[in-house]
């Protein structure tokens, strides 16, 4: 009897290879619609979001700061090809959980002018380009720190208590999602850049000072009204354009210390959210940890199978200089769909909306 065939002829060979890839493509594309669907049922009725330049959609605008990106390359796929002050060529991760989650299209800064009543109910972002957990990374980059966000935070419950009163303000944080998306800038344009916490700490103990920090920050979220905090972890920093740039790989292999510190931060953070669940449960509080880690580096390992051309470059330049006020009004980049990254920090806004499809998917039940 002549032997059976154990794989299929369909996967073998070049063509196959791109069979394969396709099926992977639509895959991803089903179980996205999948849980988008999912998402719209929930009732979540507003996104608050707390961060640095990954979810500021334009906070830094009017502020004496390196860190703001409300002129062009930035904005050119945004609706209108507007400069709105999100660090990518169109959205940001927060306009993106609020559309796949049903709550609206786009997640305003909260100083921002001209905020109407539905604005403010349905959700802004308090978030700053350049801030961090640790004070001093504000403080360097001129952000609003993450203490300052909060005291935002408790600016808009007087505000919106004084249009609508108390009782609507806590049914609206009592449905509301928010989101936490700090870290990266703390080990980045931090602890790598500058010596004084090098000085004061070895990797992690830092670590564990991040971490102290973000726990408290949390908490004080907790106890001025917010019920469900997804905290999002850093992504692989090594992997930045600006960061392979200063590893110095003649083949642009990605950081890999600042790889594992970024691990270590979210390893210690996932405990103490864990930890955080078993203490705080009774009111009705839920946090979760949030991975980007992998999902990103899920884009970056396999840039093929989502449609990828360019992993180790920005599609507006690969150095610490290539980001915010320093590409003011360089020439536009035609072809950001091929590239992972838009500068040498953040990613395009294609790279966004497939990590926040599997964010989405793989966070159900903190959202239900």
């Amino acid at each position: 009897m002549a032997p059976v065939a154990t794989t299929n002829p369909l996967w073998c060979g070049p063509s196959g290879g791109h069979a394969w890839r396709l099926f992977v493509v639509l895959l991803v594309q089903v179980v996205a619609a999948e849980a988008a669907a999912r998402a719209r049922g929930l009732n979540i009725s507003a996104i608050f979001i707390f961060g640095d330049s990954v979810v500021d959609p334009g906070n830094n605008n009017h502020r004496l700061t390196e860190a703001k990106a409300n002129f062009p390359p930035y904005g050119q796929d945004f609706p209108g090809g507007v400069a709105t002050g999100r660090f990518s060529n169109g959205k940001v991760p927060g306009d993106l959980l609020a559309s796949k989650l049903g709550v609206k299209e786009l997640v305003p800064p909260y100083l921002s002018d001209g905020l109407q009543l539905n604005d403010l109910l349905t959700g802004v972002a308090f978030a700053s380009g350049g801030s961090g957990y640790d004070p001093l990374t504000s403080k360097v980059a001129n952000a609003r720190s993450s203490a300052e966000q909060l005291e935002l935070f408790h600016d808009y419950k007087e505000k919106v208590t004084a249009l609508v009163g108390e009782e609507e303000l806590e049914r609206v944080l009592s449905q509301a999602a928010f989101f936490t998306v700090m870290g990266a800038n703390d080990l980045a344009n931090n602890y790598f850049s500058l010596p004084l916490r090098r000085h004061e700490y070895d990797l992690p103990s830092y670590a564990d000072f991040l971490v102290s920090s973000a726990i408290n920050f949390t908490k004080t979220m907790n106890d001025m009204g917010a019920k469900k905090i997804g905290f999002v972890g850093i992504p692989p920093l090594g992997c930045c354009p600006s960061q392979r740039t200063i590893g110095g790989s003649p083949t642009r292999e990605c950081e890999p210390l600042r790889n594992q510190a970024a691990e270590l931060f979210n390893s210690k953070m996932k405990k103490a959210i864990d930890r955080l669940n078993a203490e705080r449960n009774v009111d009705g509080s839920k946090f979760a940890y949030i991975d980007i880690y992998y999902n990103l580096l899920d884009l970056i390992q396999n840039p093929a199978l989502y449609g990828f051309k360019d992993v180790s470059e920005g599609c507006c330049g690969s150095t610490v200089l290539d980001a915010a006020i320093f590409i003011a009004y360089h020439s536009a980049c035609p072809n950001a769909i091929d590239y992972i990254f838009w500068d040498g920090f953040h990613p395009t806004e294609k790279a966004y909306n497939i990590v926040v499809d599997k964010l989405i998917q793989q966070n159900m039940n903190y959202l239900m």
